[in-house]
């Protein structure tokens, strides 16, 4: 039966025989993968693809059930034929629903959950697992290198289709030669795929005065290696200003000393031409 022709119950079936031998327990109700056998739900698909399956929601009471239905997931749609119903005493109901994959979802595992709700907040639920499918892409960036103080910040993009794990390695080179070289080790993060992470390296020891040049080079399985690069200027700026400072007052007393000469020049000058006119 096609998926548009079921808005309603798929199938509702009574169970005579199936709880005959059962006894009725007044509010009493189950759900399942229908057809039975499945402890969850399964399925594989593309991104874009809407998936397909069935629910089981079985009333063992002896009174009516209602029940409202929802879903959660990893960015699963899933879509109910009928989110919200009433089930008769003793009676099965098979829902079925779709789960559209997202178009832009990466390769991998996508885990959600069907949640049956009834009046009195009783909820159950059953595991979905959807497997997306594709080729597979490793590739890794690493944007906004920086020097800030005594460490430096980066950012590492997983612009791949699997999780990566990476390795950092990072070199600086000053006016003399290298101030600062640390072997490839890996790194405690787990990078899903499109996910941008923000981390920093502490450099402690670095330079009180140079000019440094940081690479930053990141590796990761399967991916290329990317590198990323800044520039700082060190400069111990108490010493600086002591400098400054000494350097205006050079500058002052020079200015000082010459304005004495003129004054003195001028003094001369003046008693030279008062004498002429004598």
């Amino acid at each position: 039966m096609p998926y548009a022709a079921a808005r309603a119950l798929l199938l509702t079936l009574s169970l005579p025989l199936l709880l005959a031998a059962t006894p009725a327990t007044p509010g009493g109700w189950s759900v399942a993968p229908s057809g039975g056998g499945r402890p969850s739900f399964y399925a594989e698909g593309t991104p874009g693809a809407v998936l397909q399956d069935t629910l089981s929601v079985t009333n063992r009471g002896t009174g009516p059930l209602t029940v409202r239905l929802r879903a959660t997931g990893d960015g699963l749609r899933v879509a109910f034929a009928e989110p919200a119903l009433g089930i008769p005493a003793r009676t099965r109901a098979e829902v079925p629903f779709t789960v559209t994959v997202p178009a832009d979802a990466p390769p991998g595992d996508r885990v959600g959950r069907l949640l049956v709700r009834d009046s009195t907040g009783r909820e159950s639920a059953v595991r979905l697992l959807i497997r997306v499918g594709g080729p597979e892409l490793a590739a890794l960036t690493v944007e906004h290198v920086a020097v800030r103080g005594d460490r430096i910040t980066y950012e590492l993009v997983n612009r791949g289709t699997t999780a990566l794990v990476p390795r950092l390695a990072v070199h600086a080179d000053g006016v003399l030669g290298a101030v600062l070289d640390r072997a490839p080790r890996t790194l405690p993060v787990r990078l899903p795929p499109g996910r941008r992470l923000t981390l920093d390296e502490p450099w402690p020891d670095r330079p009180a005065l140079d000019a440094v040049t940081v690479r930053l080079t990141v590796t990761a399985p399967g991916a290329a290696r990317a590198t990323g690069r800044a520039s700082a200027r060190f400069v111990p700026w108490g010493a600086a200003a002591g400098t400054a400072a000494g350097a205006l007052s050079v500058a002052a007393a020079a200015v000082a000393v010459r304005r004495r000469r003129r004054g003195r020049a001028t003094v001369t000058n003046r008693a030279a031409v008062t004498g002429a006119l004598t």
